[in-house]
């Protein structure tokens, strides 16, 4: 399945359904962007921007998502039914449908930490054209319980948009291909560039495979739209190959 990998400095319908163009004309059947991509990470009071999960925001990126025809990841901050604010993902359909909605359970730092309340249910799953995406945000893939949760959960791509910041570039291009070895699935990581408010964005956004490979990887500056695919054939054979899963002893590592 060919997915592409939106790493932007804008934020906002227009630059997601450009996005969203260029990755149909390229053959993706999946757009992933960054976390909070409708709008910006820096939000001051992101209160004033939430909204609920199927509100405005939502159904514009359905009607984008169908016109496409191509499934779209996207970050929006959500207000939920008891009025908390959640650092949200969603995931809908090329046909416009609502695939999942999640929010992000690890909050990273003083600013979000103020603002949001994290989520309280970590496996957030769909099927999708014969393979089986779960969601993460940002720092919910630093913690290797979390992507483990996901595989024993039967996740094939876990999508990640995120925002992370310098000096943390190496969670980028060493932590995330770990995850994807050592819990035998696709890890896309979908990131921002340049500068917010105080925070410096690190972009190397990627795709990063089961086998140890990263078949797309971005640099640190540029705006780009990555593709690359996810090769259900290579995530069997990978995961024969390297049986971690199997060859677990839980006994020895209790919670």
């Amino acid at each position: 399945m060919r997915i592409a990998l939106h790493q932007t400095r804008s934020a906002g319908l227009d630059s997601l359904d450009g996005a969203a163009r260029e990755a149909a004309a390229r053959g993706a059947r999946l757009l992933l962007t960054p976390e909070l991509s409708l709008t910006g990470y820096v939000l001051g009071a992101p209160a004033r921007y939430a909204e609920p999960a199927d509100g405005p925001s939502a159904a514009a990126v359905s009607r984008i998502a169908a016109r496409h025809g191509v499934a779209v990841g996207y970050g929006y901050p959500e207000r939920g039914e008891d009025g908390a604010v959640h650092n949200t993902a969603g995931l809908v359909g090329p046909d416009g449908e609502t695939l999942a909605t999640y929010r992000k359970t690890h909050l990273y730092g003083p600013y979000e930490t103020e603002h949001y309340t994290p989520g309280a249910r970590l496996l957030v799953q769909a099927r999708l054209e014969g393979l089986t995406f779960g969601l993460l945000i940002c720092y919910d893939v630093e913690f290797p319980e979390a992507v483990r949760a996901h595989a024993l959960a039967g996740t094939d791509v876990l999508l990640v948009p995120t925002a992370l910041m310098r000096p943390y570039d190496t969670v980028a291009t060493t932590l995330v291909p770990a995850r994807a070895v050592e819990s035998q699935l696709y890890v896309a990581y979908a990131n921002r560039v340049g500068c917010e408010g105080e925070f410096d964005f690190a972009g190397r956004s990627a795709l990063a495979a089961p086998d140890g490979t990263v078949p797309a990887r971005a640099d640190g500056a540029s705006q780009t739209l990555l593709v690359a695919d996810a090769d259900p054939a290579l995530l069997a054979a990978s995961r024969e190959r390297n049986p971690y899963l199997a060859d677990r002893r839980p006994e020895l590592y209790p919670a």
